[in-house]
């Protein structure tokens, strides 16, 4: 179990980036979170294994009317009792 701290920029709020996160989420059975940002930027924290966390960063890549421009990301420490994925509002 790993998990990653993303924080996206370009065309990524107000297209339905946190719903698909979370539907992808749902789908592929990953915890965490997605929230927008003040400065127009999108942050997530995924937990996972490692295969279907790249499968869900491929698929938001690969989103209708999502345009990533940049990506960061940070393994940060898995949250042990976590069940379910959250969009943040």
């Amino acid at each position: 179990m790993i998990r990653y701290f993303y924080r996206f920029t370009g065309r990524v709020q107000g297209v339905g980036f946190r719903w698909t996160a979370r539907t992808l989420a749902d789908s592929l059975g990953l915890t965490g979170w997605v929230s927008n940002e003040w400065d127009g930027s999108v942050t997530m924290e995924l937990q996972g294994d490692e295969e279907r966390i790249t499968r869900m960063v491929n698929a938001l890549q690969g989103g209708r009317y999502i345009e990533i421009e940049n990506m960061e990301r940070k393994k940060i420490r898995p949250l042990e009792h976590e069940s379910s994925f959250q969009v943040r509002h």
